[in-house]
């Protein structure tokens, strides 16, 4: 008997826990996806216009981004235009400086001289794959910060419904009280007669 009270009560105790954390994550995920949301409005990123930038989608043309799925596709814009800048070229495949005619190359004693500094001349369009890659990166983080939120929201509506139901479980449905007794089948069990 006495352990029977103890599972009842761990059980209780352990459904009450599932749902406090279940409503802990609901209230986390939707906080991580509105901090995402109010940081990408503070930046006052626009998409361009569509039709005089085919790499912007025509549903996004013109709009404020301000969710982590919009600087997402604002990434991939940045990087199409990137490429088109560079001709196609990633910043691995660049050379570091530019050589006397303008070409670019990773042999510092091919490379071109800044006549104030006496330095190499650095390839500016490798450049730019820096900025980019610093900027995309925190859209995608933005992206990815809002998919963990909506993730957490999930998990926690799982853990709530998975605590009430145990709960009902053990408080409404029973689980752990005893069977009850039943009388003996006379048909499966014959009295005989003794002499």
């Amino acid at each position: 008997m006495r352990n029977k009270r103890l599972f009842k009560y761990g059980g209780i105790a352990a459904s009450v826990i599932l749902i406090a954390f279940g409503a802990g994550s609901i209230a986390m995920g939707a906080w991580g996806i509105n901090t995402v949301r109010d940081n990408l409005k503070q930046e006052q990123i626009f998409f361009g216009d569509h039709a005089t930038d085919p790499a912007v989608p025509a549903a996004l043309s013109g709009k404020h981004v301000k969710t982590g799925s919009q600087a997402h596709e604002f990434a991939g814009v940045m990087r199409h235009h990137t490429l088109e800048a560079t001709e196609g070229q990633v910043y691995a495949k660049m050379g570091r400086f530019l050589d006397s005619k303008g070409n670019p190359t990773s042999d510092e004693a091919k490379a071109a001289k800044d006549p104030t500094t006496g330095q190499p001349v650095e390839n500016g369009k490798r450049n730019i794959w820096v900025t980019e890659t610093a900027f995309t990166t925190a859209l995608n983080t933005a992206y990815f910060g809002e998919r963990v939120g909506v993730f957490g929201i999930v998990m926690g509506i799982a853990l709530l419904l998975t605590g009430i139901g145990f709960l009902v479980l053990m408080l409404i449905g029973g689980a752990l009280e005893p069977a009850k007794a039943t009388e003996p089948d006379p048909a499966r069990h014959p009295v005989t007669a003794t002499n």
